[in-house]
């Protein structure tokens, strides 16, 4: 649908096989990029007949792009830093970097009174210092190597609209928005645009991990998920759920020189339940 004939993007946490990331990496293959792959492993979802990192590499070379797989914990400022070196290496050049990269749910998922600040440190570390770091990394690349380029960052719909229980959650995908209007500003003058999406609800691998976090006597995790699922779809003014698809849309118009005019936007990716 848009021609990123010619660009290199990177894409970090696109290991799993329902995951946001997969769908945004074989979007901007099919859209023309060569595309580098990144997760903190190269299978995260270890109980999954999926085949990571490996597997999407697969799939991206099938389309006719050039591909890489890296291992990367982009909390690690060094681990970074070699990934988007071997990324430029490889391919000679860096256009395009989509912070997908979160962290799961966990401890979190809990009144404020009862954080423990560990699992709020755990959330920020990988949600927004991760999102800086890469950042940071990929816009010096961007402007050691002439300048122009694409930063988009997954935020989230709670990254506008604060939820109970979701504090650290919602604390560091609004932080997300703030760095990318920061960073817009900043690298204007550079050519390197900078936005973020904000999906509702997506049905991903986290999805029903997030439902076992809490407890329910009546419901098993499975009802549970599908109960979440059918309610944020009734809700919904189009009916149905954002998928993978439509989140991989959004950012490859993002990644398009038919947005060289967008930046600094969080826009809602939210079929109208969330709307500004």
């Amino acid at each position: 649908m848009f021609n990123l004939k010619g660009k290199v993007a990177l894409i970090t946490g696109a290991g799993g096989e329902h995951g946001i990331g997969r769908g945004i990496a074989r979007r901007l293959a099919e859209d023309g990029a060569d595309v580098v792959v990144t997760d903190i492993v190269m299978k995260p979802y270890a109980d999954s007949e999926w085949g990571g990192l490996p597997a999407l590499q697969a799939e991206i070379e099938a389309l006719g792009r050039r591909s890489l797989a890296l291992t990367c914990n982009i909390t690690d400022g060094d681990a970074v830093e070699a990934a988007m070196q071997q990324t430029i290496e490889t391919f000679g050049r860096l256009d395009i970097l989509v912070n997908n990269a979160g962290a799961r749910g966990g401890g979190d998922r809990v009144p404020v009174v009862d954080l423990p600040q560990h699992e709020w440190d755990r959330v920020m570390s990988v949600n927004l210092n991760g999102t800086f770091i890469c950042s940071q990394a990929a816009a010096r690349h961007m402007m050691a190597l002439g300048g122009g380029g694409r930063i988009i960052s997954v935020s989230s719909v709670l990254g506008l609209r604060g939820i109970a229980r979701f504090a650290a959650y919602c604390s560091s995908k609004f932080a997300i928005v703030g760095l990318t209007q920061s960073l817009a500003q900043e690298l204007a003058p550079h050519g390197i645009t900078v936005n973020a999406i904000c999906p509702s609800l997506t049905p991903t691998e986290r999805v029903g991990h997030m439902t076992n976090l809490f407890e329910n006597s009546e419901l098993q995790v499975k009802e549970a998920t599908d109960a979440l699922l059918s309610g944020a779809a009734g809700s919904t003014p189009v009916g149905r759920l954002a998928q993978t698809e439509d989140l991989a849309h959004a950012v490859s118009f993002l990644a398009s020189d038919g947005a060289a005019f967008l930046t600094g936007l969080s826009v809602p990716v939210t079929g109208g339940s969330f709307m500004r």
